[in-house]
């Protein structure tokens, strides 16, 4: 896919470019650079995004572009209290800020923009949504459902749908409501959605899944690349000695839950099926369904399972507490994936060990590595225990 730094690279309306400008938006932030190439093709994504990175224009500008590409015709039907995109956030602040927001960027559009929330005069709302067709509606989850229950809002037309902190909606309590607001719109795949939180643990992870089509993730680093409770260590071996090491790696006594990458999916099957014959072993890759991707996952996560082998693709995902190794099996291609895979030890305060066997066939993945974390490696031999 193209790299696309600022919005003018990007393939959008006269209008919209028109409103970025006037807000005087130039540079795509991280999260616009990577997310945007694939929501403005449709593509459903969830991200990973403190506040203030950019998030809020990424899925507006989204939802902007897929609806004015796709006007109504002439002679469709179209009715009051119908949005065409809806966007759910946990509390008023949030929603009046994307709201203010969205009237920005829709300046010079005839979208029409309409945001209900708990604690502000109902009758109001309630006009606002009878004065004209919505087409983006702005809602906190308990005053939508009221309004969809009095027949004041429907959502069989949403084409678009965002969730944005989903981590907060899953603190507060949001997500029986927040399932209820589904049944009531069109399919995962009649609709576009986007899900936005700034923490990720299983149960957001289960929630995207659920109500996302194959969604493209992406994950804002830090402004540190890596994080200082990982102790990481390379060991120079040859190809045919890496099983051996990461065997010694399983039977070391501090090893407890350990997530084992490689860079196929091939490679992926072939471990887990050697590994399967002596420890308890889950993989995730490209090849494994949905249904037994979250099986697999909770089972890793209780410790009902040692090892997770998994692919860089499958790995962004994992969001499991208490990992105590990450083994790259093999060097990643990219090498931002280096940085995805060891983050997911050393979480939550708690330190972690990476440990990435190197080998002949992995040596030309270290000069972009070391230029990635801007520092020179520190390579070990490996010695086999005897």
């Amino acid at each position: 896919m193209d790299r696309f730094m600022k919005f003018s690279d990007l393939p959008l309306s006269d209008s919209t470019l028109l409103s970025v400008s006037d807000l005087g938006f130039t540079e795509l932030t991280p999260i616009q650079e990577q997310i945007l190439p694939y929501t403005l093709a449709g593509q459903d994504a969830i991200g990973q995004a403190q506040t203030g990175t950019g998030k809020t224009a990424t899925f507006l500008i989204t939802i902007i572009e897929a609806l004015l590409r796709r006007p109504f015709a002439i002679d469709e039907k179209r009715y009051i209290g119908e949005p065409r995109a809806l966007i759910l956030a946990p509390t008023r602040e949030l929603a009046n800020q994307i709201y203010e927001d969205a009237i920005a960027l829709t300046k010079h559009t005839d979208l029409h923009s309409v945001c209900v929330m708990g604690g502000i005069d109902y009758e109001l709302q309630i006009a606002e949504l009878d004065k004209a067709f919505t087409d983006i509606l702005i809602a906190t989850p308990g005053r939508l459902i009221d309004l969809v229950h009095k027949g004041h809002v429907f959502l069989d037309r949403v084409e678009a749908f965002v969730l944005d902190e989903a981590d907060r909606m899953l603190d507060m309590g949001f997500i029986p409501d927040i399932k209820r607001i589904m049944r009531y719109m069109p399919a995962n795949t009649d609709r576009q959605s986007l899900l936005f939180s700034a923490t990720f643990n299983q149960d957001v992870m289960n929630l995207a899944y659920q109500w996302l089509l194959t969604p493209v993730f992406v994950e804002i680093e830090p402004e540190h690349k890596t994080s200082d409770l990982v102790e990481q260590h390379f060991y120079l071996l040859a190809e045919a000695d890496k099983y051996r090491a990461l065997t010694e790696i399983l039977d070391a006594p501090e090893s407890e839950k350990v997530i084992v990458f490689a860079n196929r999916k091939d490679q992926v099957k072939r471990l887990y099926n050697r590994l399967g014959s002596n420890y308890n072993v889950v993989m995730l890759s490209g090849d494994v369904d949905q249904n037994k991707r979250e099986r697999y996952l909770e089972k890793f996560k209780t410790g009902n399972a040692k090892v997770l082998v998994a692919t860089d693709v499958a790995g962004r995902g994992i969001h499991v507490d208490e990992v105590s190794h990450v083994v790259n099996y093999t060097l990643p291609d990219q090498a931002d994936d280096y940085v995805h895979r060891i983050g997911r030890t050393g979480r939550a305060g708690k330190t972690g060990v990476s440990i990435s066997l190197v080998s002949e066939d992995d040596a030309f993945n270290l000069p972009a590595l070391e230029a990635h974390l801007d520092c020179k490696l520190k390579l070990e031999q490996w010695f086999p225990n005897d």
